[in-house]
């Protein structure tokens, strides 16, 4: 028997550049594979590896400094290219190349002999094959303690931000896998949250929730506020179902899934078409030949458009390795009156432009700011957005002034930087609240340590 969580408050952009026929997945070799430290929060990376040396899929690259059992691990077989670093030494990214497999020294396990382990036999499993900074902990949105106290497991199963692909390319043995070694992290429930009519196997285990209402209902931060909220001194864990997917075949398989199923859309791609590939595959391999001829400058993204991350056509998938979005960059626009145009081409929540005479229609943004940086204007645009029982706008100024007290009290326990990003998009004060809240998450969790 499932719940339903029907949520009104949220908007879901209607954009040009989605996946219409997703039957058809294009195959692409990476020409060469990297992995982004800062891609896992809490992670405090140190070396395991050097360039030039030898790798093999799933051997450790760094782990944790905290907890040496925590590792980040390579996506292919291997050399390492190169080991980038930027300021103070800080370790940016490490790039493999990739080489042909060789036979891997797979150790899998069954369903049964997931059973059979013990609660610190199931993390230590999960820390030495990688699998662990897949997974987040609320509070703080970081790679999970190691040996936290977990209340409960939320997992989703559906993404929806703008573009997003919901395709699940893992069967019903390897989620079970995952959620059997999930169950040995917790006594308490395991969540996994769905659309309404999925094509979701069927699975024991979970408590099903079914979740009906615009974006942002596919955060899983929003389905926790309204499913079993985060209060001070709890932790769960939360994770989407293509890591659990991951988690169940590497177990099965005993060889690290390093396969990424790529969304390349946007309204700049010539043909918005899955992308099979490996785990931080570069960009230029990606996109090569698929986005359309401009003469304006176009922007890359990691990611989707709200949360999403700027790259070049040099750097590579950032972690989930689920969507690539490319649209207009708006540098080279030289529109009349700016942003205070009344064009119906214009995109807004609320009437201010002639869009909404015209009826529901997909729009063809571009990545320009359209306005100020200014003073935060209390508003309510985010609470408006935002399906959680939290003055988002009374939060980021507690954040910005650095009142742990008023932090705790306004529900910063709760969220995470993508519970923001719609309300951000919508903000007229233009500030960067996803880059507030998770340096609020870093400050806080550094004072109570």
């Amino acid at each position: 028997m499932s719940i339903t969580v029907r949520l009104k408050k949220g908007l879901d952009l209607q954009l040009v550049g989605g996946i219409d026929n997703i039957s058809a997945v294009t195959e692409v070799t990476a020409a060469d594979n990297a992995i982004f430290p800062d891609d896992f929060p809490g992670f405090e990376p140190k070396l395991d590896v050097k360039e030039g040396q030898s790798v093999a899929l799933g051997e450790p690259l760094l782990h944790d400094k905290r907890d040496e059992r925590i590792k980040l691990v390579s996506p292919v077989e291997g050399k390492v290219k190169a080991v980038v670093r930027g300021e103070r030494r800080h370790i940016e990214r490490i790039v493999i190349e990739p080489a042909a497999a060789a036979a891997a020294d797979a150790r899998p396990l069954s369903i049964e002999g997931i059973s059979r382990l013990s609660a610190d036999e199931a993390r230590t499993e999960l820390m030495q094959r990688g699998l662990w900074a897949l997974m987040r902990q609320r509070p703080y949105d970081i790679v999970p303690e190691p040996d936290i106290a977990v209340r409960d497991i939320f997992i989703t199963a559906f993404d929806s931000a703008p573009l997003a692909d919901n395709r699940i390319d893992y069967s019903a043995q390897e989620l079970q896998a995952g959620i059997a070694m999930l169950g040995k992290l917790t006594a308490g429930k395991i969540y996994l949250s769905r659309r309404p009519n999925a094509k979701l196997p069927s699975l024991a285990g979970v408590e099903d929730i079914v979740v009906e209402g615009p974006h942002p209902a596919g955060n899983v931060g929003v389905q926790i506020a309204n499913i079993a909220p985060v209060n001070k001194g709890e932790a769960v864990i939360t994770l989407d179902i293509t890591s659990l997917g991951r988690i169940g075949r590497t177990l099965l398989s005993g060889s690290f899934d390093n396969s990424a199923c790529v969304a390349l859309t946007g309204s700049e791609v010539a043909e918005p078409q899955l992308i099979k590939t490996t785990i931080g595959a570069d960009i230029a391999s990606t996109i090569k030949g698929r986005l359309k001829t401009a003469d304006h400058h176009q922007r890359i993204i990691s990611g989707n458009v709200l949360t999403g991350i700027k790259v070049s056509t040099d750097s590579y998938l950032h972690f989930p390795w689920r969507q690539l979005t490319v649209i207009a960059e708006g540098d080279d626009v030289d529109e009349f009156m700016g942003w205070a145009s009344l064009s119906p081409k214009k995109m807004s929540q609320s009437r201010s432009f002639l869009s909404w005479l015209f009826g529901p229609k997909k729009f063809n943004p571009d990545a320009r700011l359209l306005g100020g940086r200014r003073a935060l204007i209390l508003s309510e645009q985010y609470e408006r957005l935002m399906p959680m029982d939290i003055v988002a706008e009374y939060l980021l100024k507690a954040i910005i002034g650095r009142d742990i007290e008023k932090m705790e009290q306004l529900g910063i326990y709760e969220v995470a930087p993508e519970d923001f990003a719609l309300g951000e998009w919508a903000d007229a004060s233009k500030i960067p609240a996803q880059q507030i809240v998770r340096e609020g998450l870093d400050y806080l969790r550094k004072e109570l340590r």
